[in-house]
């Protein structure tokens, strides 16, 4: 069998010892194009799987998450925790084990200027638009080391503080039709998977495979009261409150009074306009 490693920023060589197995070559690779391959191992967080989902998705080549990034929220939500836990996924597949599944993916497309993709991009958990941008951008900055151990929260306190709420109009497709939101807001994000932000439950519903998204919309709030209902997002307590508006779209369109950041996944890709859609089992992965 023939496996392609590609590493994250903070995996080594060294990290794929234990992967390595009686008749499976394993070859280093930067992107999935360089060479053939039966399976992929991919050692990282969530800003790297979403880097190369393009190609995952065209290859179609089964993908072993090992959580090995500072965000490792798309290996949460496959059952995938720890280390230990990818390594005995990857051993029941080399066993001939029955647990590849096929996911939903996200799909983002800019229809206005600034975007830092061609025209769209796919994304493994959320994508969101408004504050937690910021303090994805404010994240990213911070050291590697810090940013896996709780530098998400300590950047989301500055952003809170400083951050004015903006008027921001979403238009959702449902199954029953269109709903629209336009309002002044902080927060807009539409979720694949119930984790983004190293551990934020923002979509505590939300499943991989059935084919919508779970929307999230902060409205303006006092920010003495969003710093005190801020950690309700971690285990998903902000569904209910009077401030948040939580449903399920097959497609929402977001955009805001003035050009607003977002992300994907962590990763600052552009700015509102965007409209997020699903990709119905787009991605073969070993869980």
């Amino acid at each position: 069998m023939r496996a392609l490693a590609i590493l994250g920023p903070r995996a080594t060589e060294h990290d794929l010892a234990p992967f390595r197995a009686p008749g499976t070559e394993i070859t280093l690779a930067e992107n999935l194009t360089q060479t053939a391959a039966d399976v992929v191992l991919l050692l990282g967080g969530d800003g790297t799987v979403q880097r190369h989902l393009a190609a995952f998705v065209q290859a179609q080549t089964p993908l072993l998450v090992v959580p090995a990034g500072s965000a490792n929220d798309f290996a949460r939500a496959l059952g995938l925790r720890t280390r230990a836990e990818a390594l005995r996924a990857w051993e029941k597949f080399l066993a001939g084990g029955n647990n590849v599944r096929s996911v939903d993916l996200g799909v983002m497309e800019f229809a206005g200027e600034g975007a830092r993709t061609a025209n769209s991009a796919y994304f493994s958990c959320a994508v969101g638009a408004g504050v937690d941008a910021e303090v994805a951008r404010q994240a990213n900055s911070l050291p590697s080391w810090l940013r896996g151990r709780g530098g998400y929260f300590l950047a989301a306190i500055p952003a809170l503080l400083r951050f004015r709420a903006r008027r921001i109009t979403v238009t959702a497709t449902q199954a029953d039709g269109k709903r629209t939101i336009s309002e002044p807001g902080i927060l807009a994000a539409a979720a694949n998977a119930p984790w983004y932000g190293h551990g934020m439950r923002i979509a505590p519903q939300a499943d991989l495979d059935d084919g919508l998204l779970e929307f999230c919309f902060v409205r303006e709030v006092g920010k003495l009261r969003l710093l005190r209902l801020f950690p309700k997002v971690y285990r998903g307590g902000h569904i209910g409150l009077q401030e948040v508006e939580y449903f399920r779209a097959e497609r929402v369109l977001i955009e805001s009074d003035v050009p607003l950041a977002v992300h994907a996944d962590g990763e600052p890709l552009g700015q509102t306009p965007v409209e997020i859609s699903v990709a119905r089992r787009a991605l073969r992965v070993i869980v």
